[in-house]
């Protein structure tokens, strides 16, 4: 199995309404071949922060979502006027070992 964490910081005080769209999310990438499960978290100490944890079978599969246009129109859910923290954005791929 394949994670890939990203996370960002939201920079002007939307993150009420991010959460909010991650809530009510549309699951566009729950159909793409490989894909398990998304979760979203938020860390107590900088409720700002948000982190995106992706559950694939494989990394390939991962790789194809992310560059396809399915990955861009995911996007289009985002909050308008939301700014991010430059520099917060992050993504990164881990190897899933064991629960």
């Amino acid at each position: 199995m394949f994670i890939s964490i990203s996370s960002f910081e939201v920079a002007n005080d939307m993150a009420p309404e991010v959460k909010e769209a991650f809530r009510n999310r549309p699951h566009l990438v729950d159909d793409a071949p490989g894909f398990i499960k998304l979760q979203v978290l938020s860390p107590q100490e900088n409720l700002n922060e948000i982190w995106l944890m992706t559950y694939w079978t494989d990394e390939e599969s991962f790789q194809v979502w992310y560059k396809s246009h399915m990955y861009h129109d995911v996007h289009k859910g985002i909050p308008k006027g939301l700014k991010l923290v430059p520099g917060s954005v992050k993504v990164r791929g881990f190897e899933h070992v064991t629960e």
